[in-house]
Parts: C-alpha cells; sequence; structure tokens
C-alpha cells in the first residue's frame, strides 16, 4: 500500500496518483476508528472546490458512516473555516475538510479538526495516524450519511464579532478575490445577509477547479489580474483574497500594490487592540519582526510555535489568546473558533479602515512609526528533485550553517523549525522545507526591498541551486 505522509495540517497528495479513493477509504477508517476510541459518536464533513472533492468527501462520509457513526455532509462546497464552526455548533468529536488548500490544482488533501474546531492537534493527528491500516475500510453506508448546511448561522456569528453598526455606515467598494476557490460568494452572501451597503465586487468566485491558471495562494506572482484591476482605484479601496479553502487572507492595495501576511497580521492585532480587547500574541517561527515589536509597544506577550496551525491552535486552547498568526496568511482571532478565517479576517480589515478613516497602508505605516522598524518581506520556493534532495540540503545546513551571506554575517541560529540564520543589520532569512510538496522555502526579512533580494540571492548560492 502507498506510504501516506501528514505534514503541517494533514495529508496532501496528487489525485490519482497517491490520492485516490482508495487511499481516502483507508484515513476514512482511521478517523472513525479514532473517534470511536475516545468515545465520540459524531463527523462533521465538508469539502472544497477542487477536482472530485464532492466525491472524495461522499465516499469518506460512507466510511465513517459504516463503522456506526453519525455523519454530517456539506450539502456543497464550504470553506475550511465554515466546517470547523459546524464541528462545533453540531456537539461533533471531530472534523474532516477535504482539501488541500493552497497547494496547485492536481493535488487534494484530508484536515483533521478537534472538538474545539479548529486544526487538529499533534496528539490527535498521532491518534489517527497510529490507527491507519489496524482495520479495513469498512464497506460504505451512503445511505446513511446526513446533509448540513450553516450558511445562515455562520453568518449570524460573523455578525456577533464584527462592528455592524460600522459598517453599515460605509457604502465604500470592497473586492474580493476567491481564486475559484471554496470562498467563493460567501463574503457577497454576508453583505446581503447583514443588510450592508456596501459595495462588494467579486473576481474569480464562480468555483474552479484549476484555479483559473495559478495556485490558490494569495501571493503576488498568483495575483496578476487583481492587482490590474486595482491598479486604478484609490485608498483607501483595497482587495481581500482567500485561497483555495478560504482559511487564509491575503490583501491588495489601491493602485494594486500587495499587501503582505505581515502586514495583514500587524494591522489585525492593532485593530483588535483599539477595540479594548487583551490577550497573549501567537506566531509561527516564519513570522515578522514587527509583530513582536508591536505586542512590545502595546504590552503584550509574544509566543513563538514552529510552523503550522496546529500548534497555534494549542495555544488557544490553553487560552487567553487575542489573536494568532502564520507567515502564510492564516490568523485566528479572539471570540471565534479556535481556527484560521479569511473571511472573518477579510471584515476585520474592513473594520479597521471604517472605524479608522485610514487605508491599511496608512495604518500600517503607523505601526512601522510606532515600532521604529521598516519591513521589507519576500520568500523563494524552490523546486528539488525530489523529497530526499530537499531532506539532505536541510541536513547539511543544520550541520553545517553558513557563516555568513554576502557581506552579512550570521550573528546567532535558531532551528526551532527549519534553520533560521540572524544576520547583522537586523536581517533574518529561514530555510524550511515543504512538508506537502517537495519544495525548500526560503524566508527573508529586511528594512529595505533591495536588501532582501540581495539576501535572498546570497541565501540560494548557500543551498548551491
Amino acid at each position: 500500500m502507498d506510504e501516506l505522509r501528514f505534514g503541517t495540517d494533514g495529508w496532501r497528495d496528487v489525485i490519482a496518483e497517491k490520492y485516490t479513493f482508495a487511499n481516502v477509504a483507508r484515513v476514512a477508517q482511521a478517523t472513525a476508528d479514532y473517534v470511536k476510541s475516545v468515545g465520540g459518536t459524531r463527523v462533521v464533513i465538508g469539502h472544497d472546490t477542487r477536482f472530485l472533492s464532492d466525491r472524495f468527501a461522499r465516499h469518506a462520509a460512507a466510511i465513517v458512516a459504516a463503522n456506526g457513526l453519525e455523519v454530517l455532509l456539506s450539502r456543497s462546497y464550504v470553506p475550511t473555516p465554515v466546517a470547523s464552526f459546524a464541528v462545533v455548533h453540531e456537539q461533533a468529536a471531530a472534523g474532516v475538510m477535504i482539501t488541500a488548500s493552497h497547494n496547485p490544482p492536481e493535488y487534494n488533501g484530508y484536515k483533521l479538526k478537534g472538538p474545539y474546531g479548529g486544526s487538529a492537534t499533534p496528539e490527535i493527528y498521532a491518534g489517527m495516524t497510529q490507527r491507519l491500516d489496524a482495520s479495513p475500510p469498512a464497506r460504505p453506508r451512503s445511505e446513511a450519511v446526513k446533509r448540513f448546511d450553516l450558511r445562515t448561522t455562520y453568518y449570524e456569528r460573523l455578525a456577533q464579532l464584527v462592528d455592524l453598526s460600522a459598517l453599515k455606515n460605509h457604502s465604500g467598494a470592497l473586492y474580493h478575490d476567491a481564486m475559484g476557490g471554496a470562498g467563493g460568494g460567501w463574503l457577497a452572501g454576508f453583505v446581503k445577509h447583514a443588510g450592508l451597503a456596501l459595495d462588494l465586487r467579486e473576481l474569480h468566485g464562480v468555483p474552479h477547479p484549476l484555479f483559473y491558471g495559478v495556485r490558490p495562494e494569495p501571493i503576488p506572482q498568483n495575483l496578476a489580474t487583481l492587482r490590474a484591476v486595482l491598479s486604478a482605484e484609490k485608498d483607501p479601496v483595497f482587495a481581500a483574497v482567500t485561497d483555495g479553502d478560504a482559511d487564509r487572507i491575503g490583501a491588495v492595495l489601491a493602485g494594486g500594490t500587495y499587501f503582505n501576511s505581515h502586514q495583514i497580521f500587524a494591522v489585525l492585532l492593532h485593530h483588535l487592540y483599539r477595540k479594548g480587547l487583551r490577550g497573549r500574541v501567537v506566531k509561527t517561527f516564519s513570522v515578522s519582526k514587527i509583530v513582536d515589536l508591536l505586542a512590545e509597544k502595546l504590552g503584550l506577550e509574544v509566543v513563538t510555535t514552529p510552523i503550522g496551525f496546529k500548534y497555534i491552535t494549542d495555544e488557544f486552547l490553553k487560552g487567553d489568546v487575542l489573536i494568532g498568526g502564520e507567515e502564510s496568511g492564516g490568523i485566528g482571532v479572539a471570540g471565534h473558533i479556535p481556527e484560521r478565517d479569511g473571511l472573518l479576517n477579510a471584515l476585520l480589515l474592513l473594520e479597521s479602515v471604517v472605524t479608522t478613516g485610514k487605508s491599511l497602508g496608512e495604518q500600517f505605516a503607523e505601526i512601522e512609526e510606532l515600532t521604529g522598524f521598516r519591513h521589507a518581506f519576500d520568500r523563494l520556493d524552490l523546486e528539488v528533485d525530489s523529497p530526499e534532495v530537499r531532506d539532505t540540503l536541510m541536513a547539511r545546513l543544520k550541520n553545517e550553517p553558513p557563516t555568513r551571506l554576502g557581506r552579512l554575517e550570521v550573528e546567532r541560529v535558531e532551528t526551532l523549525d527549519g534553520v533560521k540564520l540572524h544576520l547583522t543589520d537586523g536581517a533574518w532569512v529561514l530555510f524550511r522545507p515543504s512538508g506537502t510538496e517537495p519544495l525548500l522555502r526560503v524566508y527573508c526579512e529586511a528594512s529595505d526591498p533591495g536588501e532582501v533580494k540581495k539576501i535572498l540571492k546570497e541565501a540560494r548560492r548557500a543551498l548551491g541551486l
């Protein structure tokens, strides 16, 4: 049988290679065995807009139902945060989301959710994977599967988390690029449900299994059309971008300028603080130091975790977390489920613009002034021949890290998750393998875009690529 590898957030593979109905059945059976082992009786299953996602979800649901568990399957595609919300609302023991998130169109995946409505913790994933192939998949029972639709209930939850009175007084424009993914139509639906006068303009809102020719990750190289459209707009208009399953968020400002995930994180943190909310700030290893500096100015504790939202979920479950986020644009906030929610975050960004009267760019400039730090960031995704090559390169970096990159010396090395080199002048560069693809990612932050380019060039040279 195929060896199935579980990364930072579940199992992902190429459709028809390892991502097959037979392998989905194996994982579904392990899920059912795990849920029964903890005394659970109900499982929620959702799916995104990828090729065959609905059929993979139906197959997984039929396998789990054949084990005597009650299974609630979404009537249509749903964003991951909606599936996670459904787990809590329906008091399920676990949730499954059939999605490969931001991976290329040829991938699909299997995310597991805990009973609290967020990414499964490492302990839950261990409990499930330990049971993989312990018993053969049960004979599917599709007739035992029930359907759910919580669109209105989810909208009511969003309405509790945003300042509706402020949003109702705003009649400006907001763009939403769903990238052909599961977020399509959901923000527009909320605007109608809440009775907002907002002029919501959708791009790529119709589901598309090939995501209109790009991978559904909200980073600059995938947003050419949106950036061209926004080039004619003026502040404070901006576009919110959601990834393939709408748990991550990106943004493009008026004029077509990309507003990265670190900037979004900082603006949301500052906005929540201004709303009177307090708590710990949780960030993954690859997030900008401007978040640390802002939290310090606001008197808030910062917790740094390995990369993967499941580690942030762990901190949410401990309590007293204001906001938690990762470089990829997955951000969770206090008062909601312990989960990334690109739709809620889009509304909170709009709320920040409406209540301050300042564009996102102006708000971030204020944060730079407050912290005394100028932020520039970029990332390389380097394709390698195989996972083995990727792992060999990472082993070499850990055993013999560079002592300098170009003119900059390496002052210290951290290996919490990957290899992070702290350089002179306050810059840093992080080398980390992808958990789902034969990629080696290189992240860099410095105080100047030109310096970031130089450092990434030297980092690539240090890898011999």
